[in-house]
């Protein structure tokens, strides 16, 4: 994918996330959660960063980003969903060692996800601000939202 195209893309994802953010912020659980705050990190292949922060509040935003961020790169790294990475190195079925990421450096929570395009390109993708599930969910729905075809 050209570099303008990607850009592009980009940009309609982002602004999927944007519009859907209101509906999950309607929950009480999410809304309480997030604070005022809500971001999503997005790392290509090169390690190229792009994202977006959403609500009201700047500190708990600049949180939320490193948390999005975190997770992103994580992903980014291991190639795992965040949370489900965790769960493989404490069932001692892979090594963190070789990935070079210590114990206390993971972030445990869900929210950092792998994504690849139908063209094959891959994205990790981190969104901190609501519950993981709905931070999971949010990104997933956004790229069907932005017609973003996943593979």
């Amino acid at each position: 994918m050209q570099h303008k195209e990607f850009n592009l893309l980009i940009e309609k994802l982002l602004a999927a996330i944007e519009e859907l953010v209101p509906a999950y912020l309607a929950n009480h659980e999410d809304r309480t959660l997030a604070n005022g705050g809500a971001a999503v990190c997005i790392l290509d292949e090169t390690g190229t960063v792009y994202g977006k922060m959403f609500g009201t509040n700047k500190i708990i935003q600049r949180e939320r980003y490193r948390f999005a961020w975190t997770k992103a790169s994580q992903v980014w790294i291991t190639g795992y969903k965040t949370n489900e990475y965790e769960k493989l190195v404490f069932a001692n079925k892979i090594d963190h060692h070789s990935f070079g990421i210590n114990m206390p450096d993971m972030i445990g929570w869900e929210g950092g996800q792998p994504i690849t395009l139908k063209d094959g390109t891959k994205l990790s993708v981190g969104f901190s601000g609501f519950r993981g599930t709905s931070d999971l969910e949010i990104v997933i729905k956004a790229f069907e939202k932005a017609g973003i075809n996943l593979k």
